[in-house]
């Protein structure tokens, strides 16, 4: 792995995803499913709860989960300074928008030596992303396709990673290292635990694609930090996406 001041920014793809459980409830559940779930939620649920009572947790396991956005962020580097671009492929149709991140990463990559970059990503959204992929018949780009090679020859940042330094002992959110290194967090509408109720309950994915791409932003941001780096202006900070309401 190269050191950080040695990686060009301009090669680095930003991403978060957001995922919900599969279904609006436990009773919708596929029957084949069900006792799994069963039995893997009695590893974490308390005596007095049952496994229906703890399906809104479902969102975070991706056997038991979907991916409803994949928002990313790549940074142009210019003479006045850098700029980000943000992108979201979001919707109720999983495969659709992972076959369409997989055609974006891979012509991102093609003829140069891209890395991603999230936070928490190597324990969560990379994994996250590669299973769905598995499960919905998708070729796994080949920058998430890590099997049998070096720890040397992985190219995938982890700004939770990055600011352990070492340290294993627990998680630290991307707001809490934002605030610390004075990154602007603008999180004025949702938070994660919101994501199943506003997807299931208010029909309103548009909402998190918009929370979700704030996450890139200072995702990106972060990292420009753990570099000394500048940060990127708002007045660089574009979406491409089309939100529709």
């Amino acid at each position: 792995m190269k050191l950080l001041k040695d990686i060009k920014p301009s090669r680095i793809l930003f991403l978060d995803i957001e995922t919900v459980p599969m279904v609006a409830s436990y009773d919708e559940m596929p029957e084949n499913l069900r006792p799994l779930w069963d039995k893997k939620s009695s590893y974490f649920r308390s005596d007095d709860e049952s496994a229906a009572d703890v399906f809104s947790r479902a969102g975070i396991y991706s056997e038991f989960g979907k991916i409803v956005c994949i928002s990313v962020g790549f940074i142009i580097e210019r003479e006045n300074g850098m700029s980000l671009r943000i992108k979201s492929f979001y919707g109720h149709d999983e495969k659709a928008l992972l076959e369409d991140f997989a055609v974006m990463i891979n012509n991102f990559s093609t003829g140069r030596d891209t890395m991603l970059c999230a936070h928490n990503g190597k324990e969560f959204d990379y994994p996250f992303i590669a299973r769905r992929m598995l499960i919905k018949g998708i070729t796994i780009p080949a920058v998430l396709d890590n099997a049998g090679r070096k720890p040397w020859e992985i190219n995938l940042l982890d700004t939770m990673e990055l600011w352990k330094f070492g340290d294993y002992k627990h998680f630290t959110s991307l707001e809490l290292i934002a605030s610390l290194l004075d990154v602007p967090t603008p999180k004025d509408d949702i938070d994660g635990s919101m994501v199943a109720d506003v997807y299931y309950r208010e029909n309103d994915i548009a909402r998190i694609a918009r929370y979700c791409e704030k996450d890139v932003v200072a995702l990106t941001q972060v990292f420009l930090r753990f570099r000394n780096d500048k940060l990127i202006d708002p007045s660089g900070i574009e979406s491409v996406s089309r939100f529709e309401d």
